[in-house]
């Protein structure tokens, strides 16, 4: 594939389709919200991203917190170059807000240059696209409860990958599984369901490879609002995240803390997008 992970094929993408029209393009706002992250460009294009706080446990005073977001204060002044240097690092405060601007630049991509016509469908769940029925072995990679619920019901035979079981209920401890035992679990998968935020933790590219071809994978969190080309290429059947359709009423909601029942149907909507079958 030539990339060594699905950020820096977007980001090559990105720079390829939009050439010199990323040299004007600068970030307007930033905010660093309690669950989200989110960006809006100079070209009014928004992006989010979701906010890693678990990632930096010892920022418990105000010399450990500054090296989290060193650029606290001018974020507006940055270039869009050193948001999506930022994309490609291993700090994950700055990675989110890179990714909110990969998720920016993705939509302002979608209106100036589009690339593939991929089915879209709007206004709901990726996972809402899949007949639970007929997913076989189902495996998902963080605590997507809406989703666990309805297997659950359906009796469907499930594992959960969590870094963080306390995130399950009682009911769902049963299906849980560490993630030291990944590389056995998640071949066994018919249908693999990811969490957006593993393009955080950088775990993503590594759960791809382990998927087995002929698996159905779904990849959806606000977390990969973003081109969906890199992750189509690597197998990927079915990309969920937001489209931000205000962003700076998104903005407001995340600076107060708000969450996706707060902005979904105000500053962003869902999308879910379907690779295009091959002729």
């Amino acid at each position: 594939m030539g990339d060594s992970t699905v950020l820096d094929a977007t980001v090559r993408i990105l720079k390829e389709r939009l050439g010199e029209r990323m040299d004007d393009v600068r970030v307007d706002r930033a905010v660093v919200g309690v669950f989200f992250t989110g960006v809006k460009l100079s070209t009014g294009h928004g992006g989010i991203c979701a906010t890693p706080i678990k990632s930096i446990p010892e920022a418990v005073c105000c010399p450990s917190s500054a090296k989290a977001l060193p650029h606290s204060g001018r974020l507006r002044e940055r270039r869009i170059e050193a948001y999506l240097a930022d994309a490609l690092g291993d700090r994950p405060m700055r990675k989110a807000l890179g990714i909110a601007a990969v998720s920016a630049l993705s939509a302002l991509c979608d209106d100036v240059c589009p690339g593939p016509d991929h089915p879209v469908v709007r206004g709901v769940d990726a996972v809402d696209l899949l007949t639970i029925q007929e997913s076989g072995n189902v495996v998902v990679v963080g605590a997507l409860t809406p989703y666990l619920r309805a297997l659950k019901q359906a009796g469907q035979p499930f594992r959960v990958l969590e870094m963080d079981p306390r995130t399950l209920k009682p009911d769902e401890l049963p299906f849980y599984t560490p993630v030291e035992e990944t590389d056995m679990v998640v071949p066994w998968a018919d249908t693999l369901v990811i969490t957006g935020t593993t393009l955080i933790n950088g775990t993503l590219d590594h759960l791809l490879e382990l998927a087995r071809p002929e698996a159905t994978v779904v990849v959806l969190g606000p977390s990969v609002s973003i081109l969906p080309d890199a992750l189509f290429s690597r197998g990927v059947e079915i990309v969920g995240g937001n489209q931000v359709t205000d962003p700076d009423r998104l903005l407001d909601i995340l600076a107060e803390g708000g969450s996706g029942y707060h902005f979904f149907g105000k500053g962003a909507d869902r999308i879910a997008v379907r690779r295009s079958q091959e002729p």
